[in-house]
């Protein structure tokens, strides 16, 4: 299996982004069956931690819209290091307005920054995807439509009711990939990434000790950019940007044929779900 590590797509002109292509199953029966009920309050434990990344990371991405203007109520305590490096760009700027001031020259520090379009761009996405998230667990879980409310309301009233989403398997596993891929891309647009563990077994494909692990996304991949595997449709062929990955269902077979710890890659699961 192969994955694309292009960027997220820019929102549509209605308005709405277009959702992010749900990973392939592998072949088999187990696959095609979908989610278990055992995996339903798995799903639920881990949407929880992305629900709860969201409530945290969503206000300092619209902090993030208007450089220079932070929302001190959200933003969490600054640092003496932060601190010192505000204050040193704080005194950079104000020697650069004195010296455009004597060339007759405006020099715009960071308060002058331009909207950033890719926040721009990541804000309309969660946002709309929180509000389409909300009113699929509604309409499945036959209560009222939801009322207006800012995206953080939207999220508590989505976690207020995960012990019921529990109880239906298939919703529990789309609230977990939605919350997961809108937590991703805040992180992403902020500048935070996933982990990205080193393991100890070789690729099925290319043989080089080039697997990591993204136990945030479940996700095992080889970082070798020349990594090809023997199937002729696999886009490894013609898009250097495909890395091959392989799902938390295709461990167990991985780690045979991998002599990979498989204990330790689940336990490296639940953990970045805690």
């Amino acid at each position: 299996m192969a994955i694309s590590h292009d960027r997220a797509p820019l929102p549509t002109d209605a308005g709405r982004t277009p959702p992010t292509p749900r990973r392939p199953h592998p072949p088999g029966a187990a696959a095609a069956a979908g989610p278990g009920d055992g995996d339903a309050p798995r799903c639920v434990a881990q949407a929880a931690a992305h629900l709860d990344t969201l409530v945290r990371l969503f206000p300092r991405l619209v902090d993030e819209l208007v450089p220079g203007r932070p929302s001190r109520s959200s933003a969490a305590p600054l640092g003496s290091a932060a601190l010192a490096r505000q204050a040193a760009r704080a005194r950079a700027e104000r020697q650069d307005a004195l010296l455009g001031e004597r060339m007759g020259v405006t020099i715009s520090g960071s308060h002058a920054a331009p909207v950033r379009l890719s926040v721009s761009d990541a804000i309309r996405d969660v946002t709309d995807g929180v509000i389409e998230l909300e009113e699929a667990v509604c309409e499945k879980l036959r209560i009222r439509r939801p009322r207006r409310g800012t995206v953080p309301e939207r999220l508590e009233r989505i976690r207020a009711v995960l012990d019921r989403v529990a109880d239906h398997p298939v919703l529990a596993e789309h609230v977990r990939d939605e919350t997961r891929r809108m937590a991703g891309r805040c992180r992403r647009c902020l500048g935070e990434t996933a982990a990205l563990l080193r393991l100890d077994g070789r690729c099925p494909h290319c043989d080089s000790v080039s697997l990591r692990a993204v136990p945030e996304h479940e996700l095992v991949l080889c970082a070798n950019p020349g990594c090809r595997c023997a199937e002729a449709d696999c886009p490894c062929r013609v898009e250097e940007a495909f890395r091959h990955a392989w799902g938390r269902e295709e461990w167990p077979a991985l780690a045979a044929g991998c002599g990979l710890d498989l204990a330790r890659l689940l336990a490296l699961a639940e953990g970045a779900a805690a």
